[in-house]
């Protein structure tokens, strides 16, 4: 099944993802605090670089987090690209743009509709839900931000990602 599919989640749906390629922006020893600046540039940076011509989109953005985001983290920041770079990018910022993945295999998900000031219960409810079936999740949360940044925030769709070990 792709990530990205045309109509919402359930509250916990299982499904089995697709590798997908990704051009990302790295960023390691993040907090929560840190992400408003780093999405701010990072999604400006990538976007001069489809604008070039360097990159094609080929998907909603998405954010994939390493580790526990309430604590200190790692954050792949990016689009699906038809390509993924073959030699990272350096932006005129001083930002990297470098080849990943979305990582293949089983993983629980769901839709959080409406601002994203709801992607907090929304993932809570989706790790309680999951523990609760008996499932271990990864270590990767995945945020896929499926409607146009310019969305009224009450019509916002974003889909979250929860690969399982």
């Amino acid at each position: 099944m792709s990530a990205f599919p045309e109509t919402p989640y359930g509250p916990t749906d299982r499904v089995e993802l697709d590798t997908v390629p990704l051009a990302v922006i790295r960023h390691d020893g993040l907090t929560i605090a840190d992400l408003r600046d780093v999405f701010d540039r990072g999604y400006s940076a990538i976007g001069a670089a489809f604008a070039s011509g360097a990159l094609t989109p080929a998907g909603p953005a998405i954010a994939a987090y390493y580790g526990n985001p309430m604590e200190i983290f790692s954050l792949e920041l990016g689009f699906p690209v038809a390509e993924a770079p073959a030699e990272p990018i350096t932006t005129a910022d001083g930002l990297v743009i470098t080849a990943s993945a979305l990582p293949a295999g089983p993983a629980t998900a769901t839709t959080a509709l409406g601002s994203y000031e709801g992607l907090g219960a929304a993932w809570m409810g989706l790790v309680e839900r999951t523990l609760a079936a008996g499932l271990t999740p990864r270590g990767i949360s995945i945020e896929v931000y499926v409607s146009d940044p310019g969305t009224a925030p009450e019509s916002l769709r974003t889909d979250l990602l929860l690969p399982l070990a």
